[in-house]
């Protein structure tokens, strides 16, 4: 199974009184690289956010969003501080006494002074929270993950039909490359016989020149490893699995042997289908660049 980087992934759970919403998205990265947006009460469950999408992602830049929404009405509560309140009597005691004033002093004035009352947020049950995360989480990276498989699937299509392309420019540059040879010999063959008109053919030196050129542009070797790198990026893709980095690898070999064959050869015909190579080469690289 190939996946694709590109993937979008949504999942919105209710509980209660409490709502999770999780959205991801991906394009291309050589690594993991995870960005994740959540509201700070939030923040202490990174880290398993963290590992959990590790089980279903290997590359990619991804972007997650969590919403967090709670509607319970009794998710706040006042707080008294009377060790404060003490100090604000200590203070406005000392000041009646140092300024001979009356202390008139009333609770409903003390207690407008700051920090007196607070409103807090009563303490969350983390398991439960994270439960209720967890679940989003999971959903939604399991939707995003169904994404790239689908689009995975006509990478791997689109792929497999590039490579038949690129092994029919190799099957005609393995059967033309013999053939230049014996035209070679042909044609220095009928030079030297129109030079020399009546006089003998040395023909051991003119097999020494036709293997001389021979040598040359000979490109079996390069055709034989291109012929491999080929099949072993069909096999992998038909194997599955997070193979993009190893392909691109591969991509670039294949583009290494191609520029050696358009570099020896002097033959036009052999010459086109080099280039045609080198230009679904390209292409194929481009496409596994998306490849998880």
């Amino acid at each position: 199974m190939i996946k694709s980087m590109t993937g979008f992934g949504r999942c919105e759970v209710t509980e209660g009184e409490r709502k999770v919403i999780v959205e991801m998205k991906s394009v291309n990265h050589r690594y993991l690289d995870v960005n994740i947006k959540m509201p700070k009460k939030l923040n202490f469950f990174e880290a398993a956010i963290r590992s959990e999408l590790k089980n279903y992602i290997q590359r990619g830049k991804v972007d997650l969003f969590i919403t967090y929404e709670d509607y319970t009405e009794s998710n706040v509560c006042v707080k008294y501080n009377r060790e404060l309140a003490a100090e604000y009597m200590k203070y406005l005691s000392q000041m009646a006494e140092d300024f001979s004033l009356d202390n008139d002093i009333r609770v409903s004035a003390l207690s407008r002074y700051p920090e007196i009352f607070t409103m807090e947020e009563q303490t969350l049950d983390e398991e439960e929270l994270w439960q209720l995360l967890k679940r989003a989480v999971k959903s939604a990276a399991e939707e995003f993950v169904a994404a790239r498989v689908r689009e995975g699937e006509n990478l791997r299509n689109d792929l497999l039909a590039k490579l038949d392309g690129m092994l029919t420019h190799v099957d005609y540059i393995t059967e033309r490359s013999p053939q230049i040879i014996a035209e070679y010999k042909q044609k220095l063959e009928d030079k030297v016989k129109e030079l020399l008109e009546d006089t003998k053919v040395d023909e051991n030196r003119l097999l020494m020149e036709v293997t001389i050129f021979a040598d040359r542009v000979c490109v079996d070797e390069e055709l034989v490893r291109l012929r491999s790198h080929i099949e072993t990026t069909r096999d992998n893709l038909l194997q599955g699995g997070s193979v993009g980095r190893k392909l691109d690898f591969i991509a670039q070999e294949m583009n290494r042997e191609a520029n050696t064959i358009l570099s020896k050869t002097s033959d036009l015909e052999i010459s086109a289908h080099a280039i045609e190579l080198k230009t679904e080469i390209e292409k194929v690289r481009e496409q596994i660049q998306n490849i998880e």
